[in-house]
C-alpha cells in the first residue's frame, strides 16, 4: 500500500499498521456481536446439536472438535471417539484413573477445574477484580442476597477460565457441606479474554449457579458461570440447573429436614456442557493463594492453589 507524503513523495505504508488496524476492527466487531446476538436462542440450537445421537453426525462433530482444539485423548477414560452417544457425552468426558492427582499437602486448597487463572486476589471494598478497568460487586455476583454476600466481604477469590479443550467437570477445592444453591438467570456473553477485558461486570451479567458450602475454612462459594453456547450447567445433587424457564431460584439445603449433602475434597460437584468459568470465594483471613499463581497461569484440577492463612 502507498501513501502520499506532505512533499508529494509516495511512500509505502508499513503492512504491520494495517494488520494492527485489522485486528482492532475484528475485536470491536466481536464485542459488538456479543451484545446483538440472541444468546439463549443460539445456545438452545447448539444444545440440540450437542445432544444429537445420529451416528455419523455426532462422530464428525467430535472428530472435528478434537482436531480443532487439540484435545489430549491419551488422558481420557474412553479414547474411542465413536463410543460417545453424543457430543455432550464427549465434552463432559471422564479422565483415566491417575490422570489428575489430588495434592495431599495438609490443608491444601485444590483447583476445582482444569483451566487458566483469569484473576485471583482479595475482595476489596466488596468488589472482585475482573480485568484492567473492570470489577464487579460480590453482592451482585451472589444474586443480590446480602446475607449470603456479607461473609465474603474482604475475603479472597480465584477466577478460572475453562477453554474448549479442557476437562469440564468441577470438583471440590476442600471438603464441605452444601448449604445453598441459587440459580441466577442472565445473559450468556462469551467469557474469553476479549470479553473479560471489554464487557463491564461480565460475570454478574451472565447466568450462573451459585453453590455455597460450610467448610473447615468457613463459608466457601463456587460460582459456575454460563457462557455463549453453553448448553447447560449441572450439579451432582440437582442435575440440570439451567432450566428452559429462566427465573431466579433459590434452594436451601436444610439439614433439619433432609440428610446433609457432604462432598469430600476432590469430589465432583458439577459440570459444564461446553466451556465457561468457575469463581471460588472464601471469607476474610482464611486462605493465602500460592505465590506463583498469576493471571495466565495454567492449572489442573487437584493442583494446590492456596493454603490456610496462618
Amino acid at each position: 500500500m502507498l501513501a502520499h507524503g506532505a512533499n508529494g513523495v509516495i511512500t509505502p505504508v508499513p503492512q504491520s499498521r494495517f494488520n494492527v488496524h485489522g485486528r482492532l476492527m475484528q475485536k470491536q466487531l466481536f464485542i459488538l456481536s456479543q451484545y446483538l446476538l440472541p444468546h439463549h436462542l443460539l445456545s438452545r440450537l447448539i444444545g440440540c446439536i450437542a445432544e444429537c445421537r445420529v451416528y455419523w453426525f455426532k462422530n464428525v462433530i467430535i472428530a472435528w472438535f478434537v482436531k480443532r482444539y487439540q484435545v489430549d485423548m491419551s488422558q481420557v477414560l474412553v479414547e474411542d471417539l465413536t463410543a460417545y452417544k453424543n457430543f455432550n457425552a464427549f465434552f463432559t468426558r471422564a479422565l483415566k484413573y491417575g490422570a489428575r492427582i489430588l495434592d495431599q499437602t495438609q490443608g491444601a486448597v485444590l483447583s476445582p477445574t482444569d483451566g487458566v487463572i483469569s484473576q485471583l486476589g482479595s475482595i476489596e471494598n466488596g468488589r472482585v477484580f475482573q480485568a484492567k478497568g473492570h470489577s464487579f460487586n460480590v453482592l451482585e455476583l451472589l444474586g443480590g442476597d446480602l446475607a449470603l454476600a456479607t461473609p465474603f466481604m474482604g475475603g479472597d477469590f480465584a477466577t478460572i477460565y475453562l477453554s474448549p479443550k479442557d476437562y469440564h467437570r468441577v470438583h471440590m477445592p476442600i471438603a464441605g457441606t452444601l448449604r445453598d444453591m441459587i440459580y441466577v438467570p442472565g445473559r450468556i456473553f462469551s467469557v474469553n479474554q476479549t470479553t473479560v477485558k471489554n464487557v463491564p461486570k461480565l460475570f454478574t451479567r451472565n447466568e450462573r449457579a451459585i453453590c455455597l458450602f460450610d467448610t473447615e475454612r468457613g463459608p466457601m462459594a463456587i460460582v459456575l458461570v454460563g457462557a455463549m453456547i453453553v448448553a447447560s450447567i449441572e450439579t451432582v445433587w440437582a442435575g440440570l440447573v439451567t432450566q428452559p424457564k429462566r427465573e431466579l431460584k433459590a434452594f436451601r439445603y436444610d439439614q433439619a429436614t433432609q440428610a446433609p449433602i457432604y462432598l469430600e475434597k476432590g469430589a465432583e460437584l458439577g459440570r459444564f456442557k461446553l466451556g465457561s468459568t468457575a469463581i471460588v470465594l472464601f471469607s476474610q483471613d482464611q486462605v493465602s493463594w500460592v505465590e506463583k499463581l498469576m493471571t495466565g497461569t495454567l492449572v489442573q484440577m487437584g493442583q494446590c492453589i492456596a493454603f490456610p492463612k496462618a
